[in-house]
């Protein structure tokens, strides 16, 4: 068969719907060419609510710092994606918001290629409250990993400062304030004040282990300890935070973004809880659990939920992964139809929960503060399914929430996107012992075939399950039973698509409180 252009077979037309398949090989995979122009009548794939970078491309979220009343969010940006070849390379861009939903974009703040050093990678920024590092008090302080001439020992630390609240940064010279020791991953530094011990704390990601490091000044840097994890493939993005659950107890908390596919598990964010002594993490078990179970929700971050007067809760973080997968990040629609490439994850609120048997666990549910940019709610009430029934909806980006209950059943859940002959839709819900979301039934990026059904586990014997579903233009998110798991994926159903059905396989069940709302920013 021909290959379609990206640009015919997204245009939503009913040719290309009926016949098109996502390209393959080099052409999909190398963005070198002409930046698109998206005013030329190309079907619009821009997210209707989540966060998109405004041009070019995106990949790591920062960890968002706040100042002012506002969150300051900076992510990894590529001016020159389009471009390809020598020009490739990352800066940290900014945008700012007051509710974690709308977001203003503030441009370029940490610039890539104006030192010897090159482009800039993930890190993280810190608020310097006390103006330990010489820069003043409340000086906004990036630590981010850097490597100058791309050899397998050259990736170091480097710092950069800001005095006008994180908008501009000046480096703080061009030596690392934490060299190489002579290994080849030695990036992601993840930046904490360890309060506990009046100083701050770094977690670094170094191939299979994460490396402690403290400091008085965010300059100068001292080996503490590590935690090493085989068998997750080369561990990105640690996290470290301690959370605090609704009975009073209080767990520190190591995530990494780790590559799990080998071994059947998640290729998301791995995490443990346990306790952490300013130089070791000691697990409460062996086996990490993952915040999400879905293919497209990497380099994640959590971060400090702030009350109204600024003071930090305890009891809740805040967290958002880039949705997108490495194994084919260059493969998405958003690249002719609107000229860019880069999503993230609805922001989610996260506590810590536990369970029956007394394990802990981190819950997510999206932001409260989405509630605010509802524009429709339509409220279909109690259904009886047995078998599929369409329901009188159509859209494209939206939530759907319902509590499913049953007697006897194999499996129930919820077509999204659905074509109107019934032959294209991405399936969610559970199926005997697991939950699972299922892309195989419309366009997505994954031309291999191998990850099109994620799952995470599920007790058949409660008869009953809440979903609650994000859907929007090129994605996916799920959340099982007040979030005990997550399923974040990437898909690229035809914009023609847009018809919702109820399922069950086995028996019957009824479909209790269906709402299904929509959003405007």
């Amino acid at each position: 068969m021909r290959e379609l252009s990206r640009r015919a077979l997204f245009a939503g037309s009913a040719v290309g719907a009926a016949a098109a398949v996502l390209p393959t090989g080099p052409a999909a995979a190398a963005p070198r060419r002409p930046r698109p122009n998206p005013d030329t009548g190309c079907a619009r794939y821009r997210a209707a609510y989540h966060f998109t970078v405004p041009d070019q491309w995106k990949n790591d979220p920062q960890r968002p710092v706040w100042i002012d009343g506002e969150y300051r969010y900076f992510y990894l940006y590529n001016p020159d994606y389009f471009a390809g070849g020598t020009m490739a390379g990352t800066a940290w861009r900014l945008a700012s918001s007051t509710d974690l939903v709308s977001f203003t974009d503030r441009g370029i703040a940490v610039p890539k290629d104006t030192t010897p050093n090159g482009d800039v990678w993930s890190g993280s920024a810190v608020v310097d409250t006390e103006g330990t590092a010489g820069f003043g008090k409340g000086a906004v302080v990036v630590l981010a990993t850097m490597s100058p001439d791309d050899g397998p020992t050259s990736q170091a630390q480097y710092l950069y400062w800001s005095t006008d609240g994180g908008r501009t940064f000046t480096h703080h010279g061009t030596d690392p304030v934490l060299p190489n020791p002579g290994v080849r991953d030695f990036r992601d530094p993840k930046v904490i004040r360890d309060e506990d011990r009046g100083r701050w704390a770094m977690a670094l990601a170094e191939g299979t282990k994460v490396g402690f490091y403290h400091s008085a000044d965010l300059k100068r840097w001292t080996y503490a300890g590590g935690f090493t994890r085989e068998g997750l493939g080369v561990l990105e993005c640690p996290d470290l935070f301690r959370i605090t659950a609704a009975d009073g107890t209080s767990k520190w908390v190591l995530g990494v973004s780790a590559n799990g596919k080998a071994a059947g598990l998640p290729n998301t964010y791995a995490y443990w809880t346990g306790t952490f002594d300013g130089g070791a993490f000691t697990p409460d078990a062996t086996e990490p659990q993952w915040l999400d179970h879905g293919f497209d929700w990497y380099g994640a971050v959590t971060f400090d939920r702030h009350r109204a007067d600024g003071t930090v809760d305890p009891g809740v973080r805040h967290a958002m992964g880039w949705l997108n997968n490495w194994d084919y990040a260059n493969v998405t629609p958003t690249i002719d139809s609107d000229g860019f490439n880069g999503t993230d994850s609805i922001v989610r609120e996260i506590r810590l929960k536990r369970t029956t048997s007394g394990t802990y666990y981190l819950a997510s549910q999206p932001v409260t503060t989405l509630d605010d940019h509802v524009s429709r709610t339509v409220r279909l009430g109690d259904l009886t399914v047995d078998g599929t029934r369409v329901l009188d909806y159509e859209g494209t980006a939206y939530e759907l929430s319902c509590e499913i209950t049953w007697d006897q059943l194999t499996g129930a859940g919820v077509q999204l996107r659905r074509s109107g002959d019934g032959s294209r839709h991405v399936d969610a819900g559970v199926y005997a012992d697991y939950a699972f979301v299922n892309r195989r039934g419309a366009a997505n990026p994954d031309t291999s075939g191998k990850w099109q059904e994620s799952h995470s586990p599920f007790d058949p014997s409660a008869r009953t399950v809440r979903l609650r579903v994000l859907v929007d233009r090129t994605s996916v998110e799920m959340f099982v039973d007040d979030g005990r798991y997550t399923h974040s994926t990437e898909v690229f159903p035809y914009l023609i698509d847009t018809g919702l059905a109820l399922f069950t396989v086995g028996g019957r069940a009824v479909f209790r409180n269906t709402v299904v709302r929509e959003f405007t920013l």
